[in-house]
């Protein structure tokens, strides 16, 4: 980088960490530090929801996704919007009317203590290795840009994000998330524009969205029923209803960006908007990519965008082999360039059997070259057996190619996505820990101060185990897929106790303990055994959680009848 973008980085981190320790430093009691005194304002409720949800993951691997697998992952968010508006009627007025500081607080009072520490246990447990994987996306820059070791790099930056929330609160949380993710959504513009700039001259952009389409980058939604496909309209719609229900109604980390909303009407504008932004941001980031790959038609990519694996495989011992498959496609990609540019003049003519063959042209040179990357790839994996790099191909591109001062925004964009990000997981983690687990269940009657003083030391824990967990996550691939996977692992179970205790009302607690735990063990089942796309885990672990509590509950009501009646009815 150069001097000019390590100033504007510099600058914005730094001023952005200190407006948060300066906004929270009047956190003293424990309503300021968990839910901000409940005071927050819809468009800070609103932007803090969308900056929790969009880490850095967002703007690092999205437009790699969108750059190799083209737009269809927009379907993953295609339920997003109905989910808000079933929880706006449901979930966010309970909340309120209780005046609750999570959403577990709810299970006791409607089943019971065991299936209320379930359900916080399962969610400390997936949030807390998510928050991993948003630490570890920003750490790659670093460790790419400045030569460190990456695990260094999680360890500064893991740090600094939890210094500010310890400090904080969630009051420091709300208004940074507001400052950064307005300086997220500037910076991904200026990319954008950029990118387009960057195009030949004679191209225009309807042309160059002609090229992304004909090479399979627009393929935004597709109909067809298969479950064993991950991204589709029905694994959106439903699969994704599902997933955005668990995660907006019941996960922490976004429960709690909605309690500090300063009434109900707050709380749902706050979501409302969520949901009709949330699927154009994210296919305008997905088509951001779609443009990184039309700008690389035009340009010769590297074979790989990795640039530690590349440096790896030049310097062992088939370095020759290597560096000849790189000629290669190098050839490769001049092939492209002309394929290219005569499909452009096919199209230009108006002839539309020529335009056709072109097109055909073009995509037999893309087949080449995704042929002579495979073989490079293989080779790679005699280093690595899972090398990566959609979550480099953004970043190599911002490096090589967007002028000085607009990289240094960009990459305060990305660190201000996961700043964002895990400052409010850690927000919820601590919060959690505390309220459900250490004042439930160990010290129930301590002063404020004192659990103010152990939320402050939770989130410290919280942060070490992210740190650590974030040391593993350069294995896991895709990281938007990645983080939904892990998500997913959990979510379904999580949201089938919650629809119990909202619409089964003659459900016991032992019969939702009983259906969660076999929920969780399909969903397990699932994912080791069986190719279901990991979206419908969601659906599957709510409804065995649901069908297998509904069996089991007369069976205990029965054995009820003799003792004493179980916890758990209306509330």
């Amino acid at each position: 980088m150069r001097t000019l973008d390590w100033v504007v980085l510099c600058a914005s981190l730094a001023g952005v960490v200190l407006y948060g320790l300066w906004k929270g430093r009047r956190s003293e009691r424990l309503d300021d530090f968990l839910v901000a005194d409940r005071r927050m304002r819809w468009h800070h409720v609103a932007l803090s929801i969308m900056a929790t949800q969009a880490s850095a993951i967002t703007f690092l691997s999205t437009p790699g996704q969108g750059f190799t697998d083209g737009m269809r992952f927009v379907q993953f968010y295609l339920g997003l919007p109905i989910a808000m508006v079933i929880l706006c009627v449901t979930a966010v007025p309970v909340y309120r009317r209780l005046k609750v500081y999570t959403a577990y607080e709810y299970l006791e009072g409607r089943f019971d203590l065991k299936t209320r520490t379930l359900a916080a246990a399962l969610f400390l447990v997936q949030r807390g290795l998510s928050t991993g994987v948003s630490i570890y996306a920003p750490s790659v820059i670093f460790s790419v840009i400045m030569g460190w070791d990456i695990r260094v790099v999680i360890f500064l930056i893991g740090g600094t994000v939890t210094l500010y929330t310890a400090t904080g609160g969630a009051r420091a949380v709300e208004n940074t998330n507001f400052q950064q993710f307005l300086v997220i959504m500037g910076g991904m513009f200026i990319a954008f524009a950029t990118i387009i700039s960057l195009l030949p001259a004679d191209i225009s952009f309807v042309e160059a969205a002609h090229v992304a389409g004909r090479l399979g980058r627009l393929n935004a939604i597709d109909f067809s029923f298969d479950v064993t496909n991950q991204y589709n309209f029905w694994s959106g719609l439903v699969g994704g209803c599902f997933l955005a229900l668990s995660y907006f109604g019941t996960d922490q980390s976004q429960v709690q960006r909605y309690l500090t909303g300063e009434s109900v009407a707050q709380s749902r504008l706050g979501l409302l908007f969520n949901g009709l932004v949330k699927v154009p941001m994210q296919f305008f980031i997905l088509f951001l990519g779609a443009m990184v790959f039309v700008f690389y038609q035009f340009n010769a990519p590297p074979v790989f965008f990795n640039p530690v694996e590349v440096e790896r495989a030049r310097a062992g011992p088939r370095g020759a082999e290597f560096r000849a498959l790189e000629a290669q496609y190098a050839v490769a990609a001049e092939e492209k360039q002309r394929e290219t540019r005569h499909f452009i003049e096919a199209r230009r003519s108006g002839d539309g059997r020529a335009e056709a063959d072109a097109a055909e042209s073009l995509r037999a040179a893309q087949a080449r070259a995704v042929e002579i990357r495979g073989g490079a790839i293989e080779l790679l994996k005699e280093y690595n057996p899972k090398p990566e790099d959609t979550n480099y191909v953004f970043l190599n591109f911002v490096i090589h190619y967007l002028p000085a001062g607009v990289v240094g925004l960009v990459f305060a964009a990305v660190f201000f996505a996961s700043m964002s990000s895990t400052a409010s997981a850690l927000n919820a983690l601590s919060s959690t820990t505390v309220v459900d687990l250490y004042r439930r269940l160990f010290r129930r009657d301590a002063g404020e101060r004192h659990y103010l003083l152990f939320s402050k030391l939770a989130t410290l824990f919280w942060g070490l185990f992210a740190i650590a967990f974030a040391q593993y996550a350069g294995q896991l691939g895709s990281l938007i897929e990645a983080v939904n996977r892990l998500g997913s692992l959990f979510y379904g179970t999580i949201l089938g106790i919650f629809l119990l205790a909202f619409y089964f009302k003659r459900v016991g607690g032992t019969a939702a303990f009983v259906g969660a735990a076999a929920g969780e063990v399909v969903v397990v089942a699932c994912f080791f055994f069986t190719k279901i796309a990991f979206l419908w885990y969601n659906v599957v672990g709510a409804l065995v959680v649901i069908i297998v509590a509904l069996v089991v509950n007369p069976l205990f009501r029965r054995s009820l009848q003799v003792g004493a009646p179980e916890r758990g009815g209306r509330i």
